[in-house]
């Protein structure tokens, strides 16, 4: 139980943040944080720029002709948006997901979403053509955005032809990712002075598998277990970024799905220990600085005695917590993980981090009560606030434009825009400490299935919580941790109860279906309750 305690509401953040921010007419220094790009690239069509963090100079209309703006930042935002229920193809009369097609690079020859529309702003800042993971990543967040609007004109052909380029690249690589980065134009693995990413592997296997299920083709699953088996045979950890933990995901979900063997526990240990080899400490951090618990999030355990990162933070929900449908083995582990994460992003926000651990607090109003600091750190790494005591909230944007951008460059919008992914995962539950988690929520391109939680008791006692259903639906819940149904015929709510230190993964299901077994898999009305139930 982390200390001290409190869960805020990252739904309504989700959905405050977007009212904020996709406003064209918002007053206020470095405001608004939005603007038009004319410039046309890869598709005839405006693409909204969206600021990477408050004030960066290099950014808006009036600077490199408004083309340098992030696909981690626009399509972050808009996933993130998207999964708390917003439908981001008519946001006030824009459709920002059409937008998103600019950033599919066609005349390049690259034919794969990346995180610029354009290689004339390439070098400014993030990474372009040169930085696996920043090529690689926008294709993850492009295919979850499809799943959501796959009615969306131009975005199947899109999802296909990113699918090739990954399936071809697989095959060109023959089990070797160890690059730095893959020229997708002209087919061919690149290294320079950043270090080689193998955990690319894990960003091809997902998207390709994503195109399996979406596609039928069996070149795209040739492909996904293809790229996972080469992340999987390297010896040492090659956590680089963001991409590790899609692989663990992708790992428990194909052993359910297809019978596979992959080594999960491998490596979810390579997401979370800080044992990277080129990356050093790049993991999750476990730790209670000053009396503030900043265990769960994600960043670099060394780096000024440990920097976590609000936006890796968020994202490793999205493949970590469906994780453990496809293998409940994993239930508490994540659970604990993701009540600690919960709890300690919040300090990432101005309004919830005590001012004397904040590097700008009489500048944070910049945000808006919406945009967080980019990150957590021990010991600052910017000099003029070495006296800041830890936890210390703060950001790297000033260190990007030495000397012109502003101190209010700490706040990341980039970061901020993904905060959809936790306001679709977590809800409160009638305990404190106990939160309900969406398994559903970001389980992209999944086989149909029944409402599914998992639940954590961080007490040191047995606590009962209230399990709430669907109007006018009649349900049983099924426990994949226990293998039993611990309640029938609900249909209203119900209180279950949840050891100390213990998960529950409850799947809803219909009352009085048909149960079958078929191998490990038990199926309730033939959908898939449990994967990993031995046969009765």
């Amino acid at each position: 139980m982390p200390h001290p305690f409190e869960i805020i509401d990252y739904n309504k953040m989700a959905h405050d943040f977007n009212t904020v921010v996709f406003d064209f007419d918002a007053t206020g220094e470095f405001w608004p944080l939005v603007w038009i790009d004319k410039s046309h690239k890869n598709y005839p069509q405006d693409v909204v720029g969206l600021y990477t963090a408050i004030g960066d100079v290099r950014q808006g209309p009036d600077n490199n002709e408004g083309m340098f703006h992030e696909a981690l930042a626009n399509m972050g935002a808009t996933l993130g948006a998207t999964l708390v229920g917003i439908d981001k193809t008519n946001d006030r009369g824009i459709d920002y997901v059409a937008m998103l097609k600019n950033y599919f690079n066609s005349e390049t020859g690259w034919d794969i979403m990346m995180n610029n529309t354009c290689p004339e702003v390439a070098l400014l800042g993030g990474g372009y053509g040169r930085d696996w993971w920043y090529d690689v990543y926008p294709n993850l967040l492009f295919y979850a955005i499809y799943e959501r609007y796959p009615n969306e004109p131009g975005l199947e052909e899109i999802a296909r032809k990113i699918a090739d380029k990954f399936y071809e690249a697989d095959v060109i690589l023959k089990g070797d990712y160890n690059y730095s980065y893959f020229d997708y134009g002209k087919m061919v693995p690149m290294k320079n002075n950043i270090c080689i990413q193998p955990d690319a592997a894990a960003g091809h296997a997902w998207v390709l598998y994503a195109a399996y299920k979406n596609f039928g083709d069996k070149k795209y699953l040739d492909g996904a277990l293809s790229a996972l088996s080469a992340l999987q045979s390297q010896s040492q950890n090659p956590t680089y970024e963001l991409l590790m933990p899609f692989g663990a995901y992708l790992s428990a979900r194909i052993n359910a799905e297809l019978g596979k063997d992959y080594d999960v526990d491998k490596i979810l240990d390579w997401s979370f220990d800080g044992t990277a080899i080129c990356r050093e400490g790049w993991g999750v951090l476990a730790d209670k600085w000053n009396g503030f618990d900043i265990s769960g999030t994600v960043g670099s355990t060394v780096d000024h005695g440990g920097y976590g990162f609000l936006m890796n933070t968020y994202d490793a929900a999205w493949p970590l917590v469906p994780l453990v449908r496809y293998d409940q083995s994993y239930a508490g582990a994540i659970g604990k993980w993701m009540l600690n994460a919960a709890n300690a992003s919040k300090l990432f926000y101005p309004q919830y981090m005590p001012d004397e651990h904040e590097t700008i607090p009489q500048l944070a109003n910049a945000g808006k009560g919406v945009i967080a600091y980019e990150g957590i750190i021990k010991q600052s790494n910017l000099p003029e606030y070495q006296d800041v005591k830890a936890p210390v909230a703060q950001g790297d944007g000033p260190l990007w434009v030495a000397g012109k951008n502003p101190p209010q460059s700490q706040l990341s919008v980039y970061g901020s825009g993904h905060v959809g992914i936790f306001g679709s995962i977590i809800q409160k539950t009638d305990v404190e400490g106990i939160l309900q988690l969406d398994l559903l929520a970001t389980d992209f391109f999944h086989d149909k299935a029944y409402p599914t939680y998992l639940y954590y008791n961080p007490h040191e006692e047995s606590k009962a919580i209230t399990v709430k259903t669907s109007k006018g639906q009649t349900i049983d819940l099924y426990n994949t941790v226990s293998g039993t149904f611990i309640a029938k015929n609900v249909s209203d709510s119900t209180k279950i109860k949840i050891s100390s230190k213990e998960p529950a993964i409850i799947v809803m299901v219909p009352s009085k279906g048909e149960i079958t077994y078929s191998g490990t898999e038990m199926k309730v009305n033939n959908v898939v309750v449990d994967y990993h139930v031995q046969e009765k």
